[in-house]
């Protein structure tokens, strides 16, 4: 494929729209980066199992048989159940399992179980996911109340206030237990640890058997052996062509870790890799976000491979090398910032192959590591991922949104002349200083937030970043090219909370999602405490308009000082409130509204990437000389050849 023509969007399914992401500057790396990248790529995909089962015990079964259905000779292809069947699966595959990606509610099928039946009895055995001398029969008993009881295990992740969170979510971390005995189990071993306590909990399953509650570490001799012993072999080739001595060393105390199983040489893996900084090329692999949990403790497995955008870095490299003048002046209590901002540091990368958790569907930044401690002692890396930005933005360019969803002509030309900068900054911001800003108190749990943490977590970095993104220090600094640009960001930030994110979720659904929660709470709050936001109508249509973008700004910065406030001090009962008050309730409505306009405008309100494929050049003695990327492999070639080439755990 030529880059020049190289196109950006491709299937559509659903809700969703496919992306492609070019890796440009690729060609320019060396040889033995090129290898690294490729080693990293195959231990990033060899986790692609692990993921699928951490979203629901029953998935992986579920994504066999339908694969099985699909790629039959024996099913007639091209009817209206086929085709319902055919969608289903594209949605399993993009969210690793059967429910939303997003507004983690069950998928409803479009297919029957009268269809799902026969076509079962039509495959042969061999083709369909028995186990245990299973027949037909017993399959269908298995997986058919999972698939079409909407009653039956209805939200992967559930946040809903009084509920017990463990028992009434369908993530496969937690076997038997309620929520109270998770809690309790993990605060024992809180209770006895030191000042610099492990993420307990990150990489296990809790179960309950026999009265006797024990995890299942994920380790190579512990749960998920099969799929980490295949990463590990990538990982050491990996370590073989390291670009330097540090860097290899990250990469074998990784591989100590998936052996172990050990917390304690997680910490000192990821004190390792924020330490590492001469290489160009980098990664992220193993448990590590907590969002997939209810109460915010259990890792899901994600990876990212990524290499560094030389020209586009200096952008972020400003940023972290003034990151002690953010957290000087900013607007919260000086108890809670940082005397001194150790071992910040921000990249603009290219992704060069996405798994796990961070795919089909990813983010755009990333700052890690997520311990406490680990931030105010030895800092942070954070990243904004360049190449995929830059594949969203081309792709929503003509789609009409501005034109439907903004209020004025002069609002749409500021967002034309500066919306992408501003989110990039932001992107920036809110990864490089945001999530490295503060601190907690002395004593003060870091789980204390406990299901609302997360949420408040994402506002803390996102408020930051709003209130910084308008300050003249940005001008100063080159980063913006005046002082409006900020202007752009705050319209499409409250937009996008108030009104434009109610498109990604379903008709009288709450907010779920901790970054839809989070945007939520920062826009309704500003509107209920200040007179700079307002809605308005016109011609029978809403929209956002902001008539004070000073006061908005001092509305952030109130927010961001209460918002720290809680993350430092712990306050529970006020994270509670602030949550369950401004981020969860949704106008049904203005949602009706919205998703008719979005309707009209035939725009999926979802994204997701394709990979490239890294293909090795080997000469005759079968020696590795190049790596190529093609980017033609079709979403569902490339979903069926995962499942075929990276299957490890059934």
């Amino acid at each position: 494929m030529c880059l020049s023509d190289f196109n950006y969007s491709d299937t559509r399914f659903a809700d969703i729209q496919m992306l492609r992401y070019r890796l440009d500057g690729f060609e320019e790396l060396t040889l033995s980066q090129k290898k690294l990248i490729y080693y990293l790529s195959e231990a990033t995909l060899f986790g692609r199992d692990i993921t699928f089962d951490q979203f629901g015990r029953y998935n992986l079964k579920i994504r066999k048989l339908l694969e099985a259905i699909y790629t039959s000779e024996e099913v007639e292809h091209g009817t209206e159940q086929f085709e319902a069947l055919e969608t289903y699966l594209k949605r399993v595959w993009f969210s690793n399992g059967i429910y939303h990606h997003y507004g983690c509610d069950k998928f409803k099928p479009g297919f029957t179980p009268g269809y799902l039946r026969n076509v079962i009895m039509a495959l042969p055995s061999c083709a369909l996911p028995l186990t245990d001398g299973q027949t037909r029969e017993q399959l269908c008993d298995e997986l058919f109340p999972v698939i079409f009881d909407p009653e039956l295990m209805p939200m992967r992740v559930n946040k809903s206030d009084g509920d017990d969170l463990v028992v009434t979510s369908a993530c496969n971390y937690y076997e038997g237990v309620t929520q109270k005995e998770v809690e309790d189990f993990y605060q024992m071993l809180k209770d006895r640890a030191g000042t610099h306590p492990v993420s307990f909990g990150l990489n296990s399953k809790l179960i309950k058997r026999d009265g006797l509650i024990s995890e299942q570490v994920w380790s190579v001799d512990g749960m998920y052996g099969n799929a980490i012993k295949r990463i590990i072999e990538c990982l050491s080739k990996a370590a073989g062509v390291a670009e330097n001595a540090h860097q290899r060393d990250v990469i074998l105390t990784l591989i100590d870790y998936y052996r172990t199983g050990d917390l304690r040489v997680f910490d000192d893996y990821s004190i390792r890799w924020v330490g590492e900084q001469e290489g160009r090329v980098d990664f992220i692999n193993g448990f590590i976000e907590v969002y997939g949990d209810p109460l915010g403790l259990k890792g899901s497995w994600e990876g990212i491979v990524e290499y560094k955008d030389m020209v586009a870095t200096r952008r972020t490299r400003i940023i972290s090398e003034n990151a002690q003048w953010f957290e000087d002046h900013s607007p919260v209590d000086p108890r809670f910032r940082k005397k001194e901002v150790k071992g910040v540091t921000a990249n603009v990368v290219c992704a060069a192959m996405l798994g796990g958790d961070e795919y089909p569907s990813t983010a755009i930044g990333i700052n890690l590591p997520n311990a406490d401690w680990i931030r105010a002692e030895f800092g942070s890396k954070s990243v904004t991922i360049g190449n995929l930005t830059d594949a969203y933005n081309k792709a929503a360019r003509g789609n009409g949104f501005k034109e439907e969803f903004v209020v004025n002509k002069n609002t749409i030309a500021l967002i034309e002349r500066y919306g992408d900068l501003c989110d990039d900054l932001h992107t920036d911001l809110h990864e490089c200083l945001g999530h490295g800003s503060g601190q907690l108190l002395p004593g003060v749990d870091s789980d204390a937030l406990k299901a609302y943490g997360n949420t408040i977590e994402e506002a803390r970095a996102d408020l930051f970043g709003l209130y910084y993104i308008a300050d003249r220090k940005l001008v100063e600094l080159g980063l913006l090219p005046d002082e409006d640009a900020y202007k752009s960001h705050y319209y499409t930030y409250m937009l996008n909370g108030l009104m434009t994110q109610l498109v990604r979720i379903v008709p009288g659904a709450r907010i779920e999602e901790a970054h839809m929660r989070n945007r939520a709470l920062i826009a309704h709050w500003c509107m209920e405490n200040g007179t700079a936001v307002r809605i308005v109508s016109h011609e029978g249509k809403r929209y956002v308009d902001i008539t004070d973008y000073i006061q908005l700004r001092e509305l952030f910065a109130r927010l961001l000082a209460e918002v720290q406030r809680i993350k430092s001090e712990g306050d529970f009962s006020a994270a509670r409130e602030l949550v369950e008050k401004y981020a969860v309730e949704v106008d049904q409505e203005l949602h009706a509204e919205v998703t008719e306009r979005y309707r009209r405008l035939d725009i999926a309100p979802y994204k997701g990437f394709i990979n490239p494929v890294l293909k090795p050049v080997t000469d005759n003695e079968g020696n590795i000389v190049d790596i190529m990327p093609d980017y033609t492999e079709s979403y569902e070639h490339q979903m069926l050849r995962y499942s075929s080439d990276y299957a490890t755990l059934i």
